[in-house]
């Protein structure tokens, strides 16, 4: 069985980067019943391709499977198609080989893990009930897709092509780690005869790979029945997928206002998801291994968070104990492993008013919570966490009002929720920004967030202060 992905990036030897694979090297790994061979046919700075070689010993399968049943004929165990198919067996060599690409770390090139490249892959051969179930699953994420049908035998035409296909898929800007998720979930589904044991494991594991783009597939149900197979574990999983979904349609007045602007280059991705997105990307490349979320509501920023290797522990803080009742929720609290568990703190309290647990922290997030208070109370704001906490970095996100004018059913002077107790231009934020800063031996940058209209900028900004 082999797969190939390809990128024409350049240099495209950034593939190599990204993967912690040297092109210059065969690699091989050990599997439960054969070895999984990686190797660079071509490494170019206009092209280069990674395969992988699944080498599958029958012989090996069976011994591995001790005790298993048998079914089919007599010599099924030794005579079937594992050896050649894209199956859970390849789901996890990419998982063991690529582990660090998939997790979107680089330690090389920090920025590379969300670059858009545009990539190619070709998979010889997936089992599937035709060209039609390959499109249902692969061309809702954006790729288009080429499938190849082999004969059940090229001596005998007359009994008409096979259930096995050659599968190329390609995605003009896509970011590496979404590529080898997409396939680590969706091989196993199209092959459905699992190597593993099916257990509440495999759950956490599909909700880990799959959380970003699974809840909003059109085919979750089926992906999430045939990848769990079993009721007991498919129903609860996909109830937390739908979690998801809603929480990523739960924008603030996401249904009330109407921009008249650019779309984001994700048009299915929410303004407050982008939010989220960047302030995490922001706490990877800075290294934070403790994190502050202050004013964490329901837990978006803190899912994102727990799945960064490199964060040891979060402490979220929040005013509202409903809030937090519902992040425990949200986050499946009482179903988390220990080791899991150990790495989070849910406590109730205030960015107003000084608490020792804030002490010692790498980074601090406080997403769009700044313009809840009252503008008096920003000086006790700035002494708590600037003066008190004194964490490495602090990220700050607000809404941005210059960019209020594009938004319809807005009139002048109008704020985007009925919270807010004042919404500020980007000079004004940067005035702000830059004193504190000043006051406390920060420095300061200010990013846009969402798509930039002419004139007003983006819907919403971010202060990153490092110390």
């Amino acid at each position: 069985m082999l797969l190939t992905i390809t990128t024409t990036h350049q240099p495209a030897t950034d593939l190599g980067y990204l993967l912690h694979k040297n092109p210059a090297r065969l690699q091989t790994l050990e599997l439960t019943a054969g070895q999984a061979h990686i190797f660079y046919p071509e490494a170019t700075p206009e092209r280069c391709t990674v395969a992988v070689l699944l080498d599958i010993d029958p012989v090996g399968l069976v011994r591995s499977q001790k005790g298993a049943a048998t079914e089919g004929f007599a010599l099924a165990q030794y005579v079937n198609d594992r050896p050649y198919v894209a199956s859970s067996f390849l789901s996890t060599a990419l998982a063991k080989a690529f582990n660090t690409a998939m997790n979107g770390t680089c330690q090389d090139r920090p920025e590379l893990p969300d670059a858009l490249l545009p990539l190619e892959v070709s998979v010889a051969v997936v089992p599937a009930a035709g060209p039609a179930q390959l499109h249902r699953l692969f061309a809702p994420l954006g790729y288009e897709i080429e499938t190849e049908a082999h004969p059940l035998d090229s001596t005998r035409p007359e009994w008409g092509d096979s259930r096995y296909y050659t599968l190329r898929l390609r995605h003009p800007a896509l970011r590496l780690r979404d590529l080898l998720t997409h396939l680590y979930v969706l091989l196993p589904v199209l092959d459905n005869n699992k190597h593993y044991y099916i257990g509440p494991a495999e759950a956490e594991k599909l909700l880990l790979r799959g959380g970003e783009w699974l809840p909003r597939h059109p085919e979750r149900e089926f992906i999430t029945r045939r990848y769990l197979r079993f009721a007991e574990y498919v129903n609860p999983t996909l109830a937390r997928l739908l979690a998801v979904e809603k929480d990523a349609e739960d924008d603030e007045r996401a249904a009330e206002l109407t921009p008249d602007s650019p779309q984001p280059a994700n048009p299915g991705q929410k303004l407050h998801d982008q939010r989220l997105d960047r302030v995490a990307e922001v706490i990877r490349e800075l290294g934070a291994k403790r994190v502050l979320d202050l004013g964490c509501g329901e837990g978006k920023l803190v899912r994102r968070l727990l799945l960064q290797p490199q964060v040891e522990h979060v402490l979220a803080l929040d005013v509202s104990w409903r809030e937090l009742e519902r992040a425990g929720q949200r986050l499946h609290l009482s179903e988390m492993p220990p080791r899991q568990r150990e790495r989070l703190t849910l406590a109730q309290g205030s960015v107003l008013y000084h608490d020792a647990r804030l002490a010692g922290y790498d980074a601090a997030a406080v997403v769009e919570v700044i313009e809840h208070l009252d503008e008096n109370r920003l000086a006790a704001f700035e002494q708590v966490v600037f003066a008190r906490a004194c964490p490495g970095s602090v990220l700050i996100t607000t809404p941005n009002a210059d960019y209020n004018q594009r938004y319809e059913t807005l009139s002048a002077g109008d704020f985007r929720h009925h919270d807010h107790r004042f919404e500020w231009t980007r000079a004004e934020f940067a005035d702000w920004a830059a004193g504190v800063a000043a006051r406390h031996g920060y420095r300061v940058r200010l990013e846009p967030l969402g798509p930039e209209a002419a004139e007003v900028g983006a819907p919403s900004q971010l202060a990153v202060f490092e110390r």
